[in-house]
């Protein structure tokens, strides 16, 4: 598992802006830490999904007694229809999957595939390596924006549909 630094995560959060009200949606939640600052910031719902059963515990630990802050232990893959199947649509989604094992592809694809997981004017936030690059072209997306931070970017999407 690889930790989101706490200036990535920092600047993650300039960058959303104001989150009272958002629902948001944390894949490959390892520790939960961008969960748990979404959920401190004031978005509701915050779901964490995370396939390892081990962070999913300390994940558990950190959702207890809070109020519309959920954990799917389960694959992403696996995670996505079932969210569609509970109705939910999010505000933002933000993926920090392992880096260099070709994720940003498939989420792209995935989230196309269960759209109505985002909401109009939501964004997908991928954290990946500068090494591991974005798709060319960005079937059926716009890059909002980038940040970079040392080995780290931060993509900013939104569906075409939507602009």
């Amino acid at each position: 598992m690889r930790k989101t630094t706490g200036k990535v995560l920092q600047a993650l959060f300039n960058s959303l802006g104001d989150m009272r009200g958002k629902a948001f949606l944390d894949l490959f939640s390892g520790s939960g830490q961008v969960a748990d600052e979404a959920w401190r910031r004031g978005a509701r719902p915050v779901i964490a999904v995370e396939a390892d059963r081990r962070l999913c515990s300390v994940l558990r630990a950190i959702a207890e007694g809070k109020e519309e802050f959920k954990i799917f232990c389960l694959d992403v893959r696996r995670a996505l229809p079932n969210l569609i199947k509970k109705e939910y649509s999010f505000t933002v989604v933000f993926a920090d999957p392992p880096y260099g094992q070709g994720w940003v592809a498939e989420l792209l694809s995935l989230f196309l595939k269960y759209g109505d997981l985002l909401g109009r004017d939501s964004l997908l936030v991928i954290e990946r390596s500068k090494r591991e690059e974005m798709p060319s072209p960005l079937e059926g997306w716009e890059m909002s924006r980038e940040r970079n931070y040392g080995d780290t970017v931060l993509s900013f999407l939104k569906k075409k549909e939507d602009l």
